[in-house]
């Protein structure tokens, strides 16, 4: 590496380098943080923090076809009856917000997030 060395009152004060040089450090200071991140997703993977969403799962919400309610609740194998009595609403409401009828108001959203251990963002459309 050829850095160049300036000095202030006789202290290292800045590294100059060629930029070629300064886009191979970047290029590994960020291989060591995808491996950090890497460590730290399977470290919440272990520990239950995180879990890992089978691709059809995922694809289901990319795709859109189905509202993210259903596809949540049915990953958990829960019935709308039985995710309704977890978040105290009716298996009614679940179904015309699965169906697109009506949009759930905040404090449901957040019940239901919480009975499928989901973040709230995960069940909103779009």
């Amino acid at each position: 590496m050829s850095a160049q060395i300036i000095e202030r009152e006789g202290k290292p004060e800045y590294a100059v380098l060629p930029y070629h040089e300064y886009l191979r450090l970047l290029h590994l200071v960020e291989d060591v943080q995808d491996v950090a991140d890497a460590k730290d997703s399977m470290r919440e993977l272990v520990s239950g923090e995180d879990e890992a969403i089978p691709a059809e799962i995922v694809g289901r919400l990319v795709v859109g076809d189905d509202h993210p309610l259903k596809v949540w609740r049915e990953y958990r194998g829960l019935t709308q009856e039985v995710l309704g009595k977890a978040a105290g609403v009716g298996k009614s409401y679940i179904s015309q917000i699965e169906a697109g009828s009506k949009t759930g108001s905040a404090r449901v959203l957040m019940a239901l997030a919480e009975a499928l251990q989901v973040d709230i963002d995960d069940l909103m459309v779009g």
